[in-house]
């Protein structure tokens, strides 16, 4: 990989740099750069490594009444498909933070028929730790990382009443505390570094405007394609209406139909992630961050431990060094 040139100093590529700490070891050229032109690595539905397997575990409620009635009646022959399409990510969260990961697609239910106030992550069905366990397994990661920023952002929101709702808000705030980071104007590694800030929460309800430590939803740009170059060229559509003003990610997870499922039984969701990786990473590596209409900022995958992903995201900030050089 080529060295990149700041003030005169030839340093590693930052897809070299340790991704456990790529944000740490920027160029100080890169630190009061907003977030939102940065380049940042995502997970799409990072919390799909722990889904509950046990039979007796429902699918969730968004899922087609059709399924759900298979899944009822056919469960020994359904449930299978299930788990190897419902399945983004196979790493722990602590490890796809070590990897570089530093926004989390978060989805959250209250499972049915629950008389506790528990929640969880749900994709396809739901998992077995609880919201509150990976929450405090984050901040754990970060205490260990004081000058690592993480972007949470929780949506898609199933089965929560107003009471969960804010049952969940203090969660997030008891175990953050300091680390959460308020809806602020200059948004840059160094002064989120200066006050200790090390959280930005998105909350996908119109409650988050009446809390001034919670984010508006972050958009997501979501192709809806199960093919690389469909989904490539819905991309380059998009990018040409222009990037949102704020935070916003663009989603190169592809999304399997009933169709696809039925024409490849024998396969996964991660057979046809792996397939088309080289093409996207190709893709991927073209773009670049910073404030122009075409630029992208939060990049997510699935299975993003698997491959370069996230070297190549991180790496794309070096565009961003020749500019301001």
């Amino acid at each position: 990989m080529s060295s990149v040139v700041v003030s005169g100093v030839s340093e590693l590529s930052l897809g070299e740099l340790p991704m456990e700490s790529w944000m740490t070891h920027l160029p100080c050229a890169l630190l009061d750069i907003p977030l939102y032109h940065l380049a940042i690595p995502g997970s799409h539905n990072a919390i799909t490594y722990c889904l509950d397997m046990n039979d007796r575990s429902p699918v969730d409620l968004t899922q087609p009444d059709m399924l759900q009635k298979l899944d009822k009646y056919m469960k020994p022959l359904i449930r299978p498909f299930v788990y190897k399409w419902a399945k983004t990510q196979e790493f722990s969260i602590k490890q796809q933070l070590d990897c570089g990961v530093r926004y989390c697609d978060l989805r959250i239910a209250h499972r049915p028929n629950d008389s506790s106030t528990d929640l969880y992550f749900y994709h396809g069905v739901y998992t077995t730790l609880t919201v509150e366990t990976v929450l405090i397994e984050i901040r754990e990661w970060l205490d260990a990382h004081p000058r690592e920023v993480v972007i949470l952002s929780f949506s898609h929101f199933l089965g929560l009443s107003q009471e969960l709702h804010m049952r969940l808000l203090r969660t997030i705030r008891n175990i953050f505390t300091s680390k959460l980071c308020p809806n602020m104007e200059v948004l840059s590694l160094r002064n989120l570094w200066d006050l200790g800030y090390q959280v930005i929460v998105s909350y996908e309800h119109t409650i988050a405007s009446c809390h001034s430590d919670l984010w508006p939803h972050i958009p997501y740009w979501w192709a809806n394609k199960c093919k690389a170059e469909a989904l490539i060229e819905e991309f380059e559509h998009r990018k040409q209406r222009g990037r949102p003003g704020g935070f916003f990610v663009t989603g190169i997870n592809l999304t399997e139909d009933l169709k696809y499922i039925c024409t490849h039984p024998t396969e996964s969701l991660k057979d046809l992630v792996m397939s088309t990786y080289p093409t996207l990473l190709g893709w991927v590596k073209e773009q670049t961050p910073g404030s122009k209409v075409d630029s992208l900022n939060i990049i997510a995958g699935d299975f993003i431990t698997e491959s370069q992903f996230v070297p190549a995201v991180v790496s794309l900030n070096e565009k961003l060094l020749k500019w301001s050089s």
